[in-house]
């Protein structure tokens, strides 16, 4: 990549041209930031009860009891999944005797909802599981319909590097655009639950591989300044500024259907991209594709108003062969030290993840409204990333990872002493240990990156990014226990993230250090200290950051 930087520096970090595939693709992340987390609306399951039909002819008084009372997070409220059996109502009812005068109806035998079920319609008019019934014996299939959604993130995930190796950047960009913009419509017209959430599967593929893309072809095609703010900050914003819009979709449509058509349509609005942005100069290089690649770079010198030399890039007469031993996934647990690292860092971006989803996915489960609760907890996003990247560049790794983990785990935590009358206070505080949870998720990639040696790190990198999607796809059985107890996401959550804070500071620290080569030098790469960075060093440091991908575990 120097050579590319040396051969493209003529151009510039921020001119016309750069300015544009900056926000052109950073903009193209917003519809990630809200179909990623649409599940929490297009699934979500209102308040319910036994439905209880008119034909049992039931008195206004038998009707009024027909449903059982029981007590649900410390409040006596009506069972969600039994009715007293109708059958034995309707005698009651035509013999004119009355509920606790003549009846003791704890006495009367209880039945399932076999008439379906009545949904409250104060916050959604209907969702999948309205739709479907997805309740009662049936309500393993929501937190399945986003496990489904982050299976395919895993999948895609595999495969959308590979693919954009093969066949471009830009090419699987648009190609992925279209499979999840494609099937998001084809999935509103979803006529069963099965095929609700196999389309949710692709379209979890589509979703992550077009986010991929987009950064990996802006990585390439920005110059050193303009990549590093891209790959830290900007598609990272641009991804919360989707976020906060779904709470706004979601309350102005209360129709799964109508919402998940709205927040589809965006994506078409990316269509006239493919004349704007470039396949990447870099890729084609690459390819020996030379031609191609100085037209779009003298094309670039031209929007920008600088001469571009006579040629640009170089090739090579002779490309020397030299014996390098081949490194396989078995070398992340080859020596004591390096298998230490890889458990602690499949065990961090397992729990971290469970720790961001969760607590994003269980917005509806808070109290309050859950269409601004889901906006304040997209909005603490921003300030996250900020906080992550302001810590990477001046505070010591292994301290700033504990810290934030610390700060997120301990308020987790702290939610279960708040009464619940105080859901304001509740809320914020969810806000602060998600702020915590996001920014150490935020920083994982670095930091993952900076352990391993060159010869394992790609290797280090993505076991650490599968596992994220592994919790990911475990994050929405977290959020489905709170449908037992409220609070009960929250201390489990918390109390992993606080072990593993804790757990954070047995790594090595890399902070000012040079970036280890080699196995032999990891096992030196340990301490409290921190060195000077020499001038190397940093040029290392830097280049490695042009590598971040901050939130591509987010869908």
């Amino acid at each position: 990549m120097r050579d590319y930087d040396e051969a493209t520096s003529f151009l510039g970090d921020w001119g016309p041209f750069q300015l544009t595939i900056f926000f052109l693709l950073s903009a193209s992340t917003i519809p990630n930031g809200f179909n990623g987390m649409s599940v929490m609306f297009l699934a979500a399951t209102p308040e319910h009860r036994c439905l209880v039909p008119d034909s049992a002819n039931l008195s206004q008084a038998w009707s009024n009891a027909s449903i059982p009372w029981e007590e649900r997070d410390g409040q006596r409220v009506q069972s969600r999944c039994w009715r007293y059996r109708l059958d034995i109502l309707t005698n009651y009812s035509a013999r004119g005797l009355m509920p606790g005068v003549h009846v003791n109806v704890s006495n009367i035998e209880k039945e399932k909802c076999l008439d379906g079920w009545h949904y409250d319609q104060d916050v959604y008019q209907s969702t999948v599981v309205t739709e479907w019934d997805i309740v009662c014996d049936n309500d393993w299939k929501g937190p399945l319909t986003s496990s489904l959604f982050f299976a395919g993130v895993l999948t895609g995930s595999f495969v959308s590097g590979q693919l954009s190796d093969s066949f471009g950047r830009k090419k699987i960009l648009f190609a992925t655009m279209a499979i999840q913009t494609g099937f998001s419509i084809v999935q509103v017209f979803s006529t069963s639950w099965e095929m609700f959430a196999i389309l949710f599967l692709i379209v979890g593929m589509g979703q992550i591989s077009n986010y991929v893309a987009a950064f990996i072809l802006g990585s390439e095609i920005l110059g050193k300044s303009a990549r590093i703010l891209f790959s830290t900050l900007g598609v990272c914003i641009f991804f919360a500024i989707g976020y906060m819009i779904l709470p706004l979709f979601a309350f102005f449509l209360r129709d799964w259907r109508t919402l998940l058509l709205a927040l589809t349509v965006p994506g078409l609005l990316c269509v006239p991209l493919w004349w704007i942005i470039p396949e990447s100069p870099q890729w084609l290089v690459t390819q020996g594709r030379i031609e191609e690649a100085e037209a779009i770079i003298r094309k670039a010198a031209k929007q920008n108003k600088v001469p571009a030399p006579a040629v640009i890039f170089k090739t090579a007469e002779e490309t020397k062969q030299r014996h390098i031993r081949r490194y396989t996934i078995l070398d992340l647990i080859r020596t004591h030290n390096i298998r230490i690292i890889t458990i602690l860092t499949i065990m961090f971006w397992l729990i971290v993840s469970i720790g961001y989803f969760g607590i994003s996915l269980n917005t509806p489960n808070l109290n309050g409204d859950p269409f601004l609760n889901c906006f304040l907890l997209a909005a603490i996003e921003v300030p996250s990333y900020i906080i992550a990247w302001q810590l990477l560049r001046h505070v010591p790794r292994r301290y700033s990872m504990c810290g934030t983990m610390l700060l997120g785990g301990i308020v987790l935590l702290l939610i279960q002493l708040v009464p619940q009358s105080l859901h304001i206070l509740s809320t914020v505080m969810v806000m602060v240990g998600k702020l915590g949870v996001t920014a150490a998720f935020s920083m994982a990639y670095v930091y993952t990156a900076e352990l391993y040696p060159t010869v394992i790190r790609n290797m280090g990198v993505g076991i650490g990014s599968m596992s994220s999607r592994i919790g990911s796809v475990i994050s929405p059985y977290f959020v489905y226990l709170g449908a037992y107890n409220r609070l009960l996401p929250y201390i489990l959550m918390g109390s992993l993230t606080v072990i593993m804070g804790l757990l954070v500071l047995f790594f090595p620290e890399t902070f000012g250090r040079p970036l280890p080569e080699n196995v032999d030098q990891t096992q030196n790469v340990k301490g409290l200290c921190c060195t000077k960075k020499s001038e190397k060093d940093h040029e290392n440091s830097e280049e490695l950051k042009n590598g971040i991908i901050l939130m591509t575990t987010k869908l």
